[in-house]
């Protein structure tokens, strides 16, 4: 698979915000009502202000979504959907993401109970949406934004584009108020920000670096282009930074930075079967040069929360597990 073909796999199957499918780099302080910044060294503001239940909002893309009452049945067309419906004591009426198979989520038996939108995360069904009988409907803007026209008129679709843990949070913030979930809104919220918190106040000196891919081609997550990256560089020395749509970082430079800690989201296609990416890897001479290589510091990490979760359970995990690896 070409590096290329692989950054539009990583869109697909991780719903990662990449080169022109990224809305914003971040958001500003009015955007997210003040509430602090995730910049490295920043540290971030732990207040969380009060959410008020509405019948319409506005995130902080620009995009409105209104429902006559609170919606009680929604539909997850993408991942941060089911991590915010978790967050908030709900579930989704339907899913096509197995990130609340995840035993921090729902786990695999009640998660079995969930229905699945059948057509993937790509192409699902208008029809068996719908079937659902949905309140709301939540998709990633780029992918699901075609559906659209479809649902008009049936319910109310909320296109969603993250690109930082500030929108994850906007987000979240959000549909508690449209959901009437204030207070485990601010209680998801409030959990997070101390954790992030922690983890900044005991930033790591050691260089990280995460590499996703689903054979000997591999890309490098960076902070603007992927939510979970986006924590990176304030717990830890990441010198990481897009390259826009076509660039990449060689094995020969990832050796050059003298990576401490590396890890690893294999984006699998033919089940659990499939080899992890650091195996495929270990066939390139240079990666047993690597210093994390030659110290047994690969972590290989659940795509499902680290690629495609976004939400504030997810990224969660993501810090607990990230900070357990960097001491």
């Amino acid at each position: 698979m070409s590096r290329r073909m692989l950054r539009t796999v990583r869109r697909w199957a991780a719903a990662a915000v990449m080169g022109t499918l990224l809305v914003g780099c971040g958001s500003t302080e009015a955007e997210t009502g003040g509430q602090g910044s995730g910049h490295a060294g920043a540290g971030t503001d732990v207040t969380v202000g009060p959410i008020t239940a509405a019948r319409s909002i506005t995130d902080a893309k620009g995009v409105t979504v209104a429902t006559k009452a609170a919606p009680r049945r929604v539909v997850c067309l993408v991942a941060l959907c089911d991590d915010m419906l978790v967050e908030l004591g709900m579930t989704p009426a339907a899913t096509n993401s197995q990130l609340l198979a995840h035993p921090k989520f729902l786990g695999k038996e009640k998660t079995a109970k969930i229905p699945v939108v059948p057509g993937g995360f790509l192409a699902p069904e208008v029809e068996a949406i719908l079937s659902y009988k949905p309140d709301l409907v939540i998709g990633l803007k780029d992918t699901h934004g075609k559906l659209a026209p479809a649902l008009k008129g049936a319910t109310v679709f909320w296109p969603v584009q993250p690109g930082s843990w500030e929108d994850s949070v906007g987000y979240l913030r959000n549909l508690a108020a449209l959901t009437g979930r204030i207070s485990q809104g601010e209680a998801a919220e409030k959990v997070f920000r101390a954790k992030l918190a922690r983890a900044e106040s005991a930033r790591s000196d050691r260089t990280a670096l995460i590499i996703f891919g689903s054979d000997e081609n591999f890309g490098v997550a960076t902070p603007g282009n992927d939510v979970t990256a986006g924590l990176f560089p304030g717990i830890a020395h990441y010198p990481w930074t897009s390259r826009g749509v076509d660039g990449t970082y060689s094995m020969e430079e990832i050796l050059a930075a003298d990576v401490d800690v590396l890890f690893v989201e294999t984006l699998s296609f033919g089940g659990a079967s499939e080899a992890r990416l650091s195996d495929k890897l270990a066939k390139n001479p240079l990666w047993s040069r690597i210093p994390a290589v030659k110290n047994g510091d690969v972590q290989e990490v659940g795509p499902e929360v680290w690629a495609k979760g976004r939400g504030t359970r997810s990224l969660g995990i993501v810090l607990d597990e990230a900070t357990a690896a960097l001491k």
